[in-house]
């Protein structure tokens, strides 16, 4: 989500003259992008913040300036906090905000010293005043978002307070910027949203649609060939959707299905409104739709009260499951939650502990995975070059970062590859010789 909006940042700028650069030191302006989920991500922008001030004063000293911006969710919680600590910050703005940015660089320049804040709340006229262009750079892989806020609430999270209540955009919106993709070379779109399935949004008919009838709206667009989402919410996956999985060709075979946890008792805790059976039979029911299924998920390790049998819970969880990807994290108390305020935090050691073995079991299923795809011929997207002359890398339709020996001229296409070797965090192969002449 965050790529996304700094891309839409850079559309919105660019009438002012402003293009993107491959660093910070020489630019004229500066924003950090960010994500306020973790303790560490938040207090990451102090720092961050501390070193682009080095780079403003000796542009300042050298007769120039620096405009220095924050956005995103650390913005949206912490603004007056961000103001305070760090004066020399023209702009502090949060994620449905960025959308008035020329009007916050104009009133930046006659503040003289005092921070422009903007936290607003309106993500309507937010998705009514961006570009109606497809995002800058946007390659043959973009994304779209299609949903935005959350209104789970779980007991962990800061989403609901800094992105808002679930907003549904409206289907014929979705579709007109899909097409523009699509005519701008874009043949990847992976849709957004902090709870992306449970998008239902105003029909063209009138009617009310589920992400699984945008879904099959969208394979019919020319030139669209791969369709992802995410993020997804188990108590979203409707019937609807599953049958996606299994009808539209389109959809890649890789879903990212959060679960948190494995133990009842801490999903629970964790308001997250489902248990571990219903999970299970979630998983269940997609794999029989569409038997090739890979899955990805997100845990979270020493959550307060988390008990030796709670983690083993969530250990039985990722063996029964089988993830061909995952992130895990150890629980991190954000100001405001009610989590922050539970007894029963668990010691650090404890969590760095968990975390290690949750994250070698799961980091052995990926490599697994990867290695389960030798010898199979599968279609990647080839997106940018490596870092071996004569080298691309693309992705596979299970989010394999695949790398493959192919000219430059293949970027932005489908090839078929044959993979040879599964690595801890990658694939590579060939093109099959019957596909030799499409590759020279």
């Amino acid at each position: 989500m965050n790529v996304y909006d700094s891309e839409r940042m850079a559309d919105v700028l660019a009438p002012l003259g402003y293009r993107t650069v491959d660093t910070p030191d020489n630019a004229d302006m500066v924003i950090l992008n960010t994500c306020h989920i973790r303790e560490k991500a938040a207090e990451k922008v102090f720092s961050e913040l501390g070193r682009v001030r080095q780079m403003q004063d000796r542009r300042r000293a050298g007769g120039e300036d620096m405009v220095i911006g924050v956005a995103g969710c650390v913005a949206q919680a912490e603004g007056e906090e961000i103001v305070r600590r760090a004066p020399f910050v023209d702009i502090v703005f949060g994620p449905q905000s960025y959308h008035r940015l020329p009007e916050m660089v104009a009133r930046a320049a006659r503040a003289s010293g005092r921070a422009v804040l903007e936290t607003d709340f309106d993500v309507v006229e937010k998705f009514d005043r961006l570009p109606k262009t497809p995002p800058a750079g946007s390659g043959p892989a973009a994304f779209l978002t299609v949903q935005e806020g959350c209104d789970k609430f779980c007991t962990f999270c800061v989403v609901p307070y800094t992105r808002g209540a679930e907003y549904s955009r409206p289907a014929a919106d979705i579709l007109d910027d899909a097409r523009r993709m699509a005519a701008a070379g874009v043949c990847e779109i992976t849709l957004l949203g902090q709870n992306v399935n449970a998008w239902h949004g105003e029909g063209p008919d009138g009617g009310d649609w589920s992400l699984g009838r945008l879904i099959r709206e969208l394979a019919g667009i020319p030139g669209l060939a791969r369709i992802r989402y995410t993020t997804s919410h188990p108590l979203e996956m409707s019937s609807e959707l599953i049958a996606a999985h299994r009808d539209v060709a389109e959809l890649m075979p890789y879903l990212h299905l959060p679960v948190q946890a494995g133990s009842d008792r801490i999903l629970q805790a964790m308001n997250r409104r489902h248990d571990r059976d219903t999970y299970f039979r979630i998983i269940d029911r997609l794999r029989e739709s569409r038997p090739d299924l890979a899955l990805s998920g997100d845990f979270i390790v020493g959550f307060p009260g988390e008990t030796d049998r709670d983690f083993e819970q969530t250990m039985d969880l990722v063996r029964r499951v089988g993830y061909a990807q995952a992130y895990s994290f150890k629980y991190s108390p954000r100001p405001g939650t009610p989590a922050a305020a539970l007894g029963a935090q668990v010691p650090e050691d404890v969590k760095s502990a968990r975390l290690q073995a949750l994250q070698d079991l799961l980091n052995s299923q990926q490599l697994a995975f990867n290695r389960t795809s030798v010898g199979r011929t599968m279609d990647v997207l080839l997106e940018r070059k490596g870092r071996v002359d004569g080298q691309l890398v693309g992705r596979s339709p299970y989010m394999q970062a695949v790398h493959v020996a192919a000219p430059a001229h293949r970027l932005g296409r489908i090839v078929p590859v044959t993979i040879a070797e599964g690595k801890a965090n990658s694939v590579s192969g060939h093109i099959p010789a019957t596909h030799a002449e499409d590759a020279a």
